[in-house]
């Protein structure tokens, strides 16, 4: 029997099949090991698996899941993002069937906004953890381990006695991100992984309606101090040979004088290091882009969303299409690498709108950016999503699926997905729930996301399909990933549950 206290799966999966290859990216699970740390700290033990260094044919076969987690821990977590949550649920049944007596808790981001309704119509989920998870973990495992009440532990969902469900009382933010100990990095072998991620803030204060991250944090943010995230860079530098670090946060670019500071206590220490990092448009400036770059920072990403400037004030983006276009100009003469992330796909863009976006596109692309079109995803806490539920209609496409849901069961033509049968049953899984997976789905697809894709692929955003591939019954075709999940494409990082 498994002598540790929680057994914990990443499965925070990055993989692309294309044909019979699948690639695969492996980052590391910063999430889960800000958890195993917190949860060691606090005297227990951690068998921590991470579903990515699977050496599985098939990684997507429910069966190959449970093998992984043979002989598991009486706990078992399953940290988990919107794009797996289907088929996690799916693998969380047959762990329970094979081990019943086994405690499961859910936790990731993929669970925000709809965590009654899983715990409602899957009865195999035994708990849900809602929020940060240093403090809550800790104390979870403790309150199980002494037959204590769980609603009692501020920060979960929790079946009760009665088969009721309670959702217990939100756990107060950490304040002071420095208090918390570094990922549990001894846990793993940093040498296998290709991505290392660094989080700088957690939560960001903007209101953009179509962002999924803002709300897991309730638009709160608090951060880290300069010296802190450098003692990070520097043990992972000095143990791991790190050169390339990825600030994963949205809000790294917070205020000026805290990235001057930085950039300036980064070149003291001699680091032979390089960063890249997602900055706001009107939260930088060319003093403080040369002075990123001149600390070795080779990839600023910025989300503009839209050239049009009434489109930007619908979703509350902040800044206008002009002061776009400025930034990103001065930003191609400091910088190796200048990403341009817009969303595509709002039910309420207007062909007008949409134009206007392409034709900013193409221009800064003729500059030197690196142009990153991600089709809408409707994930169900974000605000446009809610707003906009019932006045479209939500389409379900077999081969057309939001970039930031890609499972890695797809297989990818280039120009259009393919489900193979075998994993028919995880999207009729989706299809029958709508309501909790809306990632999957577009809001009218026939009017609203055709037409746009079709004036996307003119201008080379997107493949043009060969004739008589990657059609569904609504004539839909997927367009190709764009760039390598996790690389190119913005990731939520797994540190809340």
């Amino acid at each position: 029997m498994n002598n540790a206290d929680l057994t914990l799966l990443n499965m925070n999966l990055l993989y692309v099949r294309y044909l019979e290859a699948i690639d695969r990216e492996l980052h590391v699970p910063l999430g889960c090991l800000y958890l195993t740390k917190a949860i060691e700290d606090a005297g227990f033990t951690v068998d921590f698996r991470d579903y990515q260094l699977n050496d599985f044919a098939e990684p997507f076969t429910v069966g190959n899941i449970v093998d992984f987690l043979h002989d598991p821990a009486k706990v078992i977590g399953f940290s988990v993002m919107a794009n797996l949550l289907p088929f996690a649920l799916k693998a969380m049944k047959a762990v329970k069937e094979r081990y019943p007596d086994r405690f499961i808790v859910l936790g990731g981001v993929g669970a925000k906004a709809v965590e009654e309704k899983i715990m409602n119509r899957f009865p195999w989920v035994d708990c849900i953890a809602v929020g940060e998870c240093e403090r809550t973990g800790p104390e979870l495992i403790r309150t199980l381990k002494a037959g204590g009440d769980l609603r009692e532990v501020p920060g979960l969902v929790v079946r009760d006695r009665s088969g009721g469900l309670t959702r217990t009382p939100e756990r107060a933010r950490i304040r002071d991100l420095d208090s918390i100990p570094f990922p549990a990095f001894h846990k793993i072998d940093l040498s296998r992984y290709q991505g290392y991620g660094l989080m700088s803030t957690r939560g960001c204060p903007y209101p953009c309606t179509f962002c999924s991250v803002a709300p897991i944090w309730n638009h709160d943010s608090t951060f880290r101090s300069v010296e802190n995230i450098i003692a990070e860079m520097k043990i992972l530098h000095e143990k791991a040979g790190v050169r390339m670090f990825l600030f994963q946060d949205e809000f790294f670019v917070c205020n000026k004088q805290k990235i001057m500071a930085f950039c300036q206590k980064l070149r003291q220490t001699g680091l032979s290091i390089l960063w890249k990092a997602f900055g706001r448009v009107d939260l930088t400036d060319i003093e403080m882009m040369e002075a990123m770059a001149d600390a070795g920072c080779v990839e600023l990403r910025f989300g503009i969303e839209s050239g049009s400037d009434r489109l930007l004030k619908e979703i509350k983006k902040g800044f206008s299409a002009e002061q776009a276009i400025s930034r990103v100009t001065e930003a191609v003469k400091i910088f190796p690498r200048v990403d341009a992330f817009y969303m595509w796909g709002f039910p309420f863009e207007t062909l007008e709108d949409f134009n206007q976006t392409v034709f900013q596109m193409v221009m800064l692309r003729m500059i030197g950016a690196r142009i990153l079109p991600s089709m809408l995803c409707l994930l169900p806490q974000t605000e446009l999503f809610r707003e906009n539920r019932d006045r479209y209609p939500l389409d379900f496409s077999a081969t057309l699926f939001p970039e930031y849901m890609i499972t890695g069961h797809e297989i990818s033509h280039l120009s259009h997905f393919q489900i193979s049968p075998e994993h028919r049953p995880i999207y009729d899984f989706i299809q029958t729930n709508p309501d909790i997976f809306p990632g999957f789905f577009h809001m009218d697809l026939k009017n609203n996301v055709l037409p746009k894709l079709k004036i996307l692929k003119k201008f080379g955003f997107y493949p043009e399909d060969k004739v008589g591939e990657g059609t569904d019954s609504c004539g839909a075709h997927s367009p190709r990933i764009t760039a390598a999940p996790g690389l190119a494409t913005r990731v939520v990082e797994g540190t809340a549950g």
